[in-house]
């Protein structure tokens, strides 16, 4: 998983074509400090030299120009940034940063075919700029180049599918996938943004005036987007952002708790919530020992909860990896996972409890015997209930428990409390379970408890003898009632 995001920083973009293009208008909008990238913009009112930022060695100011967004109409050839010379290189990256900010309708796919092409080849010459370190980005261009890049990914995202359908019953797997139609473009802004971030040459205390908690926010909005490849680089970004920009580590770990909550409590619908906790796993892996009081309410407040929503199957392996990774930073934390999912434990949704189960043996697996001690009363009452579940896959994995080794050794530590609790189901699983599998595995572990204590096997036998000798009467008693009654009944008609 985190491989994954460490494979992302190496990841290479498409070069650029040898010559590159302009954008020149008549009409324009208003973008206050918005810089441009490497387009030229001829306006009726001011010259081709508009725009560009002057950088005054004498004095140490650099001031940039007010310049407009281009709206598309002529174009003409311009040199590449390695063709110019180096001192009109800085002006020339901040003219293509203008043309970077103009927005295309992607619906229409015939529509400005080629000022699309000519904003794709700029932000990939962007991004190899970046990428190779081949110019040292002024201070105030690397301003314009988050300027342009939050233009192009902080938008309106487009309405949930089960929105466009009203279809609120439609399980979120179930539901099409969507592609961003502007990812050609919007790919490259996100690769040009994951340069600038793991780029050695990129200073944090300069960056982190850009890369503020406001534009950190909105990343974590931007988590939202139905399109997995934009949440896998937006996954990538953040985790970046978290390794390198340590003031923003507390605030980060906040805005995530205040994502799931509202995920929990009031919508369940968020496409971003794997994502957002392939992040944290690799967070909580660097937590330092003794854990952090804030980090343990935050398992308790944040994770635990999020065994509560129905699509939980979308997420549960990275919610499980999360959990696991705590009870093996501090054992003593296991105790409250498993009470903690036994609240959570699904009553009618079986595939959950499958889920379920899977996640308790790998937090057993953790468990040390004064914790396991705590909750197995609780534990084992529920570990029966699965194995009489008329769900073979639900009975048959309560059952596989038994196949771990560490969880048979705490199983036998504590025999005398639970072959109590659990041997009537065993019987009756051997009796009437309708699965041949599910039949077979009861036997298996019944043997088990017969080999390693036969005493109390006996004894728990006589128990449930007696038990069900006291049922059979009382039945009988029940019936010779009811025939009493009925007798009775028929002599006074």
């Amino acid at each position: 998983m985190l491989n994954k995001i460490i494979k992302r920083g190496q990841k290479k973009v498409p070069k650029s074509d040898p010559s590159d293009f302009v954008v020149a208008a008549s009409g324009n909008r208003s973008s206050g400090s918005v810089s441009t990238s490497n387009v030229v913009v001829n306006h009726a009112s001011r010259g081709a030299g508009a725009g560009v930022g002057v950088v005054n060695n004498s004095t140490q100011q650099q001031i940039v120009m007010s310049a407009a967004v281009p709206a598309p109409g002529t174009m003409e050839a311009l040199p590449l940034l390695k063709d110019v010379p180096m001192a009109e290189r800085q002006s020339l990256f901040l003219r293509k940063l203008q043309v970077c900010c103009y927005q295309f309708d992607f619906n229409d796919t015939m529509k400005m075919v080629r000022e699309k092409e000519i904003k794709r080849q700029t932000l990939a010459e962007l991004v190899d700029c970046v990428q190779s370190n081949s110019l040292k980005i002024s201070e105030i261009n690397q301003e314009e180049m988050l300027k342009m890049i939050s233009v192009n990914i902080f938008r309106c995202l487009p309405p949930a599918s089960h929105e466009n359908t009203g279809s609120e019953n439609v399980e979120p797997e179930e539901e099409e996938q969507y592609l961003e139609a502007s990812w050609p473009h919007l790919q490259l802004v996100y690769e040009l943004l994951l340069r600038y971030i793991v780029s050695a040459d990129t200073d944090t205390k300069v960056a982190k005036r850009f890369i503020d908690h406001s534009f950190v926010l909105k990343l974590l909005d931007s988590f939202e987007s139905e399109d997995p490849r934009e949440r896998e680089y937006l996954k990538t970004i953040l985790h970046r952002i978290y390794g390198k920009f340590m003031v923003h580590r507390p605030f980060i770990r906040k805005a995530i708790n205040n994502i799931f909550y509202r995920f929990i409590y009031e919508t369940e619908r968020h496409s971003g919530i794997g994502e957002l906790l392939e992040i944290l796993g690799s967070i909580i892996n660097g937590f330092a020992l003794p854990m952090k009081e804030e980090h343990k309410l935050f398992l308790v407040r944040a994770l635990i909860p999020l065994h509560k929503p129905k699509p939980i199957a979308m997420y549960h392996q990275q919610l499980s990896y999360c959990i696991v990774q705590f009870v093996e930073k501090d054992y003593k934390l296991c105790d409250t996972v498993i009470r903690g999912l036994l609240k959570y434990w699904p009553v009618t949704n079986c595939q959950k409890e499958v889920l379920f189960l899977g996640e308790l043996e790998e937090v057993l697996e953790a468990t040390q015997a004064a914790e396991f001690q705590r909750c197995m009363v609780p534990l084992f009452r529920q570990v029966a209930r699965c194995l009489n579940s008329p769900h073979f896959q639900v009975a048959e994995r309560a059952l596989f428990l038994w196949n771990n080794e560490h969880v048979v050794s705490l199983i036998a530590q504590n025999r005398n409390v639970i072959l109590p609790i659990i041997f009537e189901a065993l019987e009756k699983n051997i009796r009437s379970h309708w699965n041949q599998a599910v039949h077979g595995l009861t036997v298996n572990v019944r043997k088990m408890f017969l080999e390693m204590d036969a005493d109390l096997f006996e004894d728990c036998q006589k128990q449930y003898t007696e038990k069900a000798a006291r049922a059979s009467d009382l039945e009988k008693q029940r019936d010779l009632r009811w025939q009493r009654l009925a007798a009775a009944a028929g002599q006074g008609g």
